[in-house]
């Protein structure tokens, strides 16, 4: 079993956003999931979908409220 085969056997420990606009009006949209490595120098990302606007990209720890697809901070 390699590294990422047996990180990716395990619940996911962060969620990848994408987010566009800032402050009040930035829209957070769920892209995928992170694993963070057992030597806590990096991630495996496994992405659900590649957007094609601008925004920047953020990995946040899993918490029960980041289930939801799309979510606005």
């Amino acid at each position: 079993m390699t590294t990422t085969d047996s990180t990716k056997s395990k619940k996911p420990t962060h969620a990848v956003f994408h987010v566009t606009g800032k402050e009040d009006k930035a829209r957070w949209t769920r892209m995928g999931a992170a694993w963070a490595h057992k030597d806590g120098k990096g991630f495996n990302l496994d992405l659900d979908m590649i957007p094609m606007k601008p925004g920047r990209f953020v990995i946040r720890e899993n918490r029960a409220e980041d289930g939801d697809e799309e979510k606005g901070q």
